[in-house]
């Protein structure tokens, strides 16, 4: 019984060594067989480094105010009885837009017309008389007197019929009305927001450490999510004159023309001063850039020999990069002009890659 168990249990363990054996055999096989077999080649697009002459920008955010701009009001209380306006038109300098009613002030004027009048002929008849000595200086002076009163009652009278006419002080674009015929307003009651659009300015902040290099007549561009691609361009017209005590920032404005009105009063978007000098800078597409919390880096592709033969390797370069410009980013340590590298495919890549190029620039 004891020789059966002894043989059964060999017999187990050379079935299992042999299983075991088998596997570390075939595994051995394969990995000599990936060794052996040829490193894969990746596909990627790249493109030279190069030397480019940039001008120096200052960057900030920037919002456009008008040059001329107000909600137009009225100052005196009364009812509406006339819009000759329409929403979100063009109106000229002196145009009337809003009547309230002045029905009172005009009989008034009537009445104060008539009272210069009666007052004009008696200082008339006084003058004439006191010629003939028929009249005393004192009648003079009385009659003087209420005539220059009359006369400025009168000019009372006109001035408070000019301000129940609401004119437009200046050329502009009106926006929507606030107020209806037959509304009774009261001073100050907002009727439309009257905006020149061109030209516009363009008010933003920078550092103390720019102001330096900010000059009245120094270029701007401006450009707005909501204009696209779109650059308009002006000039510094204006310096604030001290430094904001709690930001430690310079207010600046720049004028910029909108000739077609493709920008409003109110807009926001990003504003560069271009500075007046050129600098050398090495750039490369932004999309060659790696970005990570460890250092960004790029695949620089170096011509080497494998295995006897002659390939192209993907080899990681650690770079600084500085500022961003239409498409492009400047590189200020670890690269050279020239070099070549990947601006597409490098996701794929490792250090060391072999890899074809199938697009240079």
């Amino acid at each position: 019984m004891k020789k059966a168990y002894a043989i059964v249990i060999i017999g187990l363990v050379l079935l299992f060594g042999g299983i075991f054996g088998f596997k570390a055999f075939v595994n051995q096989m394969i990995a000599k067989a990936i060794a052996n077999a040829p490193k894969p080649v990746s596909s990627v697009s790249a493109t030279k480094v190069q030397e480019r002459e940039w001008h120096p920008e200052l960057q900030a955010v920037a919002s456009l105010n008008a040059i001329q701009g107000t909600e137009l009001s009225t100052q005196i209380a009364g009812n509406v009885t006339a819009i000759h306006f329409h929403s979100g038109s063009m109106v000229q300098a002196g145009q009337l837009l809003v009547q309230i009613d002045n029905s009172n002030q005009l009989a008034q004027l009537r009445v104060d017309r008539a009272n210069l009048h009666l007052a004009e002929v008696n200082l008339k008849r006084t003058q004439t008389l006191i010629a003939d000595k028929a009249a005393s200086q004192a009648q003079l002076d009385q009659a003087q007197a209420t005539y220059a009163v009359d006369q400025a009652t009168l000019q009372n009278d006109e001035a408070t019929l000019h301000k129940l006419a609401i004119t437009a002080p200046f050329s502009g674009h009106i926006g929507i009305r606030k107020v209806n015929v037959g509304q009774y307003v009261t001073p100050g009651t907002a009727i439309a927001d009257l905006q020149s659009w061109d030209p516009l300015y363009v008010d933003f902040t920078l550092p103390q450490s720019d102001l330096p290099e900010l000059q009245v007549g120094t270029p701007v561009q401006f450009r707005s999510d909501a204009t696209g691609d779109q650059t308009f361009t002006g000039k510094i017209t204006a310096l604030g004159s001290a430094i904001n005590a709690q930001t430690r920032q310079v207010e600046v404005q720049a004028t910029l023309n909108n000739p077609k009105a493709v920008l409003r009063p109110g807009m926001f978007g990003n504003v560069t001063v271009v500075r007046n000098v050129t600098q050398k800078v090495l750039t490369v597409p932004v999309a060659a850039i790696t970005y990570n919390t460890y250092g960004n880096f790029v695949y620089l592709i170096e011509n080497k020999t494998v295995d006897g033969k002659k390939t192209q390797v993907a080899v990681q370069r650690v770079v600084q990069t500085g500022e961003e410009r239409d498409g492009q980013v400047a590189i200020s340590k670890g690269l050279k002009a020239g070099e070549l590298v990947v601006t597409a495919g490098q996701v794929k890549l490792t250090n060391g890659a072999l890899v074809s190029v199938a697009a240079a620039h």
